[in-house]
């Protein structure tokens, strides 16, 4: 498909971020009305950058690793900068940027991102690198259960998200070799994947609030917490639900206690009304969701377990953690035991304030871009003027 360039628009993406509106369809009270299927219009389609080109990648009769096959698996992706190529002819400047849970490329294309990430003198600086934002498979506009199928969508993992995302580099786009990856959170354990899968094929990997672990412990608690609400809700109707089931909603409290760090709902949960304030936000966001997705999402991540072959990463690693990350609490010491183990291992626990979001600091790039710059020129680039 012919790449296309986003329409300008106005936004109202910074305020939904710090407000709590974490995932893709989420929208707030004064959001369009939702469409037929309950789905409001992503506030992220009227943020992304306008500079970015869109396309589409399409992979005929796909075969996802559980056996489930689908006729059509469409991977939506957007790109920033001009590849450059090397004296062989290969581009030698990609650089592969992965969305969390339930978002999408929309959100990496906003101003929050773009200013603090890919402007001129930032550290993935577009005008010096070709950057590539894929949709994952289940999220954004790429193909995923609200599409149509419903429950009947193929049963797709962590392993499946990372090789629709090869085949977008390689075969959609004919790199044979990234720069770089940077990965948040859910895309920060897709780059850890990566690192094992295809250790020679980038200078370097930067998993962000993600650890190299199988989902456990707290962070398995919620997601199973908010799979089983959603399953137990007759509302659901296995997947056929005609309005938001009440379980989403209650899943959805859940995710948004665990976002947060301690201290910061502490400040912003304070009484009874700003509970009632905070639960009432979380609702109308929650209501904006679409069960099916964020279902699915969730189930993919059961599988993720890169202990086994870490092993085999050789590329250069750079791991950040927030100590005020709840999801992946850095009392467990992961990245202080792993990391110091690979060939080519580094990390970063930045410290968490008073008033730091806990593991949604990955929402705010301008307090952590710092470290991409150091994993840049530890890759042996040089830092652009104002870097």
């Amino acid at each position: 498909m012919k790449p296309q360039r986003i329409p300008s628009t106005t936004s109202l993406l910074f305020a939904l971020l710090m407000s709590g509106t974490l995932l893709s369809g989420a929208a707030s009270a004064q959001s369009a009305p939702a469409a037929a299927n309950n789905v409001a219009p992503s506030p992220w389609d009227q943020q992304a950058n306008t500079v970015a080109v869109q396309a589409e990648a399409l992979f005929d009769n796909y075969r996802f690793r559980d056996g489930e096959t689908l006729d059509h698996v469409k991977i939506h992706y957007a790109t920033l900068g001009k590849p450059h190529r090397n004296a062989q002819g290969g581009i030698d400047n990609a650089v592969l940027v992965l969305h969390w849970t339930g978002a999408d490329s929309r959100v990496l294309l906003s101003p929050t991102f773009t200013k603090a990430l890919f402007d001129p003198g930032r550290p993935l600086d577009a005008n010096r690198y070709y950057l590539i934002f894929p949709d994952s498979v289940g999220h954004g506009q790429s193909s995923k259960p609200s599409d149509g199928l419903k429950a009947k969508f193929p049963n797709y993992d962590y392993g499946d998200i990372v090789d629709l995302q090869h085949r977008l580099v390689t075969e959609t786009l004919g790199i044979k070799h990234l720069h770089a990856i940077l990965g948040i959170s859910m895309g920060g354990m897709n780059a850890w994947q990566w690192a094992e899968a295809y250790p020679d094929m980038m200078d370097g990997v930067m998993p962000v609030v993600s650890l190299p672990m199988p989902v456990s412990g707290r962070n398995l608690l919620w997601r199973r917490m908010v799979v089983d609400a959603i399953r137990s809700d007759p509302e659901w109707k296995n997947g056929d639900y005609t309005t938001p089931p009440r379980g989403l909603i209650v899943g959805y409290n859940i995710l948004r206690m665990m976002i947060d760090s301690v201290s910061a709902l502490q400040h912003e949960v304070a009484n009874g009304q700003a509970a009632d304030k905070f639960l009432a936000s979380t609702r109308v966001t929650a209501e904006h969701v679409d069960a099916n997705d964020i279902l699915y999402s969730l189930k993919s991540s059961f599988s993720y377990d890169p202990e086994p072959e870490l092993s085999k990463v050789s590329t250069k690693l750079f791991a950040l953690n927030f100590s005020d990350d709840e999801f992946n609490p850095d009392r467990l010491q992961v990245l202080q035991t792993v990391v110091p183990k690979l060939e080519h291992g580094r990390f970063v626990v930045q410290p968490g304030t008073s008033s730091s979001p806990g593991h949604f600091t990955m929402t705010r790039p301008d307090l952590w871009a710092q470290h991409v710059g150091e994993f840049m020129r530890w890759l042996g680039d040089q830092p652009s003027a104002g870097n």
